[in-house]
């Protein structure tokens, strides 16, 4: 996990306590290359802001557009049409048809779906990991058995997505993403009400009507709630036990989005010669943007290292911004209110699970 210890940019995320790492970062190097491991290392608001804004620093390296493992793959053919993993216009019309269809859920509903599903969970990763995926799978039509089948695939899809995925990852995501097409298919097909409904239409507004991507982007949308509102869930319980109950539930989980991020970090990847916070960044370098750093730096939020629900207009990197900011923003938010308003067990807390980018407590203690 770490190096004697200390944390580093590539473990920093599964560290009992990152926070000082990252305000070192902040204040002696906001952006520089790490020599240890070859990357540029974004920490300070200004420079992460600046990266993210950049159009020469792409989501996927240009020679490996989709990982080696599982090209050829209905894994493969899932990932090449992802928003959050492809750059240009197209990407960004599809993702504008994403924000339109999530605009039309009600944060009321998603709060009512969350604790309807967290009251049947049955163990703590249950409850962090399948409640999420379960509640956007509902949202999209799905009823029956089969949000919890979506989840399980879902669990096993997204294996595919980390640098680090063996050959067994990749197998693994490969067979996920072809039961998903089939048991997600025809629930795209009948179109109908929901959420789904919505993309349907939206999409063919914006010129995009092939059921592939869209489906494609389905999956994406169901995977992007995996990792990252697990961690959202964790970290919001033990902020919970460690503050209090509070009065406005939602305006804690956004402090405990900034404050304690369950994404900690990201990549780009430079595709021309470019100028980031005055370095010179050549193409085909590799950048790690701390966002859980930047959430933190006194330039973008004031006395940043106090856990303040309630603060005015605050800057959040953890969702992103700009071209490949998450729209599933106000969704995770929702969801982890809906689990925080009906668990008030007290979990205990055994480290965090093995992950370069994402922050997810392991969760242990009585289950209520």
């Amino acid at each position: 996990m770490t190096r004697s210890g200390v944390a580093t940019p590539g473990t920093a995320a599964a560290h009992p306590d990152p926070y000082p790492f990252y305000a070192a970062l902040v204040a002696d190097r906001p952006f520089g290359h790490d020599a240890d491991s070859g990357v540029w290392v974004a920490a300070g608001a200004p420079a992460v802001s600046e990266v993210l804004a950049d159009p020469s620093c792409r989501v996927r390296p240009g020679v490996e557009p989709v990982p080696r493992g599982i090209l050829g793959t209905p894994a493969g053919e899932v990932f090449c049409e992802l928003v959050r993993m492809t750059d240009g216009s197209r990407q960004a019309r599809r993702k504008r048809s994403l924000v339109a269809a999530l605009g039309t859920v009600g944060a009321e509903q998603v709060v009512a779906l969350a604790a309807a599903q967290a009251a049947r969970a049955v163990d703590w990763h249950d409850l962090q990991f399948g409640v999420p995926v379960r509640v956007v799978a509902a949202l999209l039509g799905a009823d029956g058995d089969v949000p919890a089948e979506v989840a399980r695939l879902v669990g096993a899809f997204v294996r595919c997505v980390p640098a680090s995925a063996t050959a067994e990852d990749h197998a693994a995501a490969a067979g996920a993403a072809a039961d998903l097409r089939e048991l997600l298919g025809p629930y795209l097909r009948a179109g109908g009400g929901g959420l789904l409904g919505a993309l349907v239409r939206s999409a063919a507004r914006d010129g995009w009507p092939q059921p592939a991507p869209l489906l494609a982007n389905v999956i994406g949308l169901l995977s992007q709630t995996y990792d990252a509102t697990a961690g959202l869930v964790g970290n919001t319980l033990l902020a919970l036990a460690r503050y209090g109950r509070p009065d406005d539930l939602a305006a804690f989980v956004a402090e405990v989005v900034r404050h304690d991020a369950p994404i900690q970090n990201t990549r780009r990847f430079v595709a021309s010669d470019t100028t980031l916070a005055g370095h010179r960044v050549p193409a085909g370098s590799a950048i790690v943007l701390l966002l859980a750093a930047a959430n933190r730096d006194p330039h973008a939020n004031v006395d940043p290292h106090a856990f303040r629900p309630g603060r005015a207009d605050p800057r959040v990197f953890t969702f992103g911004r700009g071209a490949h900011g998450c729209p599933g923003r106000a969704l995770a938010t929702a969801i982890a209110v809906g689990v925080a308003a009906t668990v008030t067990a007290t979990p205990s807390h055994a480290g965090y699970r093995p992950s370069p980018n994402a922050r997810i407590p392991v969760l242990k203690g009585q289950f209520p």
